[in-house]
């Protein structure tokens, strides 16, 4: 005999998931009244209460995976660092490591890092590579943002320059990590893109970095927890870590909204290296750039910051939101 019950399918309509949901309830609920009229008269008040509460956070549940919102797609899960597969396309990130100065140590590692970041939540495909004629029109056809950590005068033509800037301003985002500032010196347009330029590192320590805007998806889970002696510590306005810190010239709050920055207590100010009178030592902002995203971070100089999961964060809210998403 052929059931009229709708049976749930991934290919079929969120109402058939919902119609199939609503079985189930009512099934359970009358399976646990009967359970519950077999009781004495205590224990079915107390747990009479228990099963209401249960009910009613299933109920919830079950408005919140079909709402019309969701139509019965999958919960996108992308923003947490375990997300759950999504069966979506991926937006697409170039990820540009071409070192025309000073060449890191750590670039191997971090494009292993970020692909995995990317694999992992399933919020990004990455394609890295220090090729920089992808830097075209044609090039940048396919991806949604572009991350730089390059240094130094990047071999592109006026053209590929031009096709960049117009890349970001359509809407497009843009993600600079530690020495993106220490790139395209004779290029001042990039200069205003990126929000600054690299003046020295006075500092390679162990620093606290106060959180200024805690709302921005690059900055929320940043600081999930610290551990000391075996012992969390939580901490919404601050977080230590050890890394090399820039500090940079050409660079104003007034052209950029800053989430980041060292706390000037942690370090000595005496240092012949440094240059900045106002004591403001930004560490990571953002920009809009016509209809685009501008996102700069100045950490991930050291190995141990790319494994750190709070870096790791870091970068997955900066993408995201330099993609838009």
């Amino acid at each position: 005999m052929r059931s009229n019950m709708c049976v749930p399918n991934i290919g079929r309509d969120g109402p058939c998931k919902l119609q199939h949901l609503t079985i189930l309830l009512w099934d359970g609920e009358r399976k646990m009244y009967n359970h519950v009229h077999k009781l004495k008269k205590g224990e079915r008040q107390t747990v009479s209460k228990q099963i209401l509460l249960a009910l009613l956070g299933t109920a919830l549940t079950a408005l919140l995976l079909f709402s019309e919102r969701g139509q019965g797609q999958p919960i996108n899960t992308a923003g947490s660092l375990r997300g759950d597969p999504v069966d979506r396309a991926r937006p697409k990130v170039l990820y540009l490591t071409h070192s025309a100065g000073f060449k890191h140590d750590v670039l191997p590692l971090s494009q292993q890092i970020l692909k995995e970041i990317g694999e992992r939540t399933h919020a990004f495909e990455v394609t890295a590579t220090d090729d920089c004629s992808l830097l075209s029109r044609e090039g940048l056809k396919t991806y949604d943002a572009v991350v730089f950590y390059t240094t130094g005068e990047l071999p592109i033509s006026d053209e590929q320059k031009a096709a960049f800037l117009d890349f970001i301003r359509s809407g497009k985002g843009l993600v600079g990590i530690h020495s993106a500032t220490d790139t395209f010196y004779k290029w001042p347009e990039y200069g205003e893109l990126i929000g600054g330029y690299f003046d020295q590192h006075p500092w390679h320590q162990e620093v606290t970095i106060n959180i200024e805007d805690q709302r921005h998806p690059a900055t929320q889970a940043i600081n999930i927890h610290e551990e000391r002696h075996g012992t969390v510590v939580r901490s919404e306005k601050s977080f230590k870590i050890t890394d090399e810190i820039y500090q940079f010239k050409d660079f104003s709050r007034s052209r950029v909204h800053v989430l980041l920055s060292l706390d000037v207590n942690s370090v000595d100010l005496n240092k012949p290296a440094v240059h900045r009178t106002d004591k403001d030592f930004a560490v990571a902002w953002w920009r809009n750039y016509g209809k685009g995203r501008v996102f700069y971070t100045a950490l991930g100089h050291r190995p141990e910051v790319w494994q750190d999961e709070r870096f790791q964060q870091h970068l997955l809210g900066a993408v995201r939101w330099a993609m838009g998403l």
